[in-house]
């Protein structure tokens, strides 16, 4: 912790706004991880099977507290949707289905892209303090007196390596976490779309038989 501190200490006033990243962007990815792993996700094979068989069984009602038992899972929610219109239209059916998506959709994805524009500002911001690190060495190269020189040289160089090195070490775990973020959500957002398409095939077979 001693030398973290050194480190942060020598890199200057953007090792702040940097670390200001790092907080803010942790904070999106356990939030978004939490509420996309356990809260949106469901296995959606497995969740839809014993869907299908309910409604082959004509038990839409059991269904329905299928679906009340997982009612935080996006798939479970469309799929809730879409059952209780079972008795209605085709029109009906799909209309209530694509509704409930575009409910479900924007909230898989929200925050999402803000992790990885978080991890390009904190890049950024170590870029800019190399920038400024490298004018104060400059400068001091310049007008230092002779005996100052070294120490001001030096404090030149750490601001600007500090800065980088810092930026990069926030911005690669939070790009990380935003790939594997994203694929997540995309994964629920595609079980969302296939399983709403089967089970609005499904209900449409049942009113046509019916």
């Amino acid at each position: 912790m001693g030398d973290f501190a050194t480190f942060y200490a020598n890199g200057g006033v953007f090792m702040h706004a940097i670390a200001l990243c790092a907080i803010l962007g942790l904070a999106v990815m356990v939030e978004r991880f939490i509420f996309l792993f356990f809260r949106f996700n469901i296995n959606g094979q497995q969740f839809f099977n014993q869907i299908q068989k309910l409604v082959m069984a004509n038990n839409i009602d059991r269904a329905i507290k299928l679906c009340n038992a997982a009612d935080k899972a996006a798939l479970a929610r469309v799929v809730k949707a879409g059952l209780t219109r079972a008795n209605k239209s085709e029109s009906d059916i799909s209309a209530a289905i694509e509704e409930s998506m575009l409910e479900v959709g924007p909230a898989i994805n929200k925050r999402v892209p803000m992790i990885a524009a978080i991890a390009n500002i904190a890049t950024l911001l170590g870029l800019l303090g190399t920038i400024f690190g490298m004018l104060e060495a400059f400068r001091a190269v310049a007008d230092a007196p002779a005996d100052q020189r070294s120490t001001a040289l030096a404090r030149g160089i750490g601001i600007a390596m500090n800065t980088t090195g810092f930026g990069l070490m926030v911005a690669i775990p939070l790009l990380a976490a935003h790939i594997f973020i994203s694929n997540l959500a995309k994964k629920i957002s595609d079980e969302v779309e296939l399983y709403s398409v089967k089970l609005e095939n499904l209900l449409a077979a049942r009113v046509r038989h019916s």
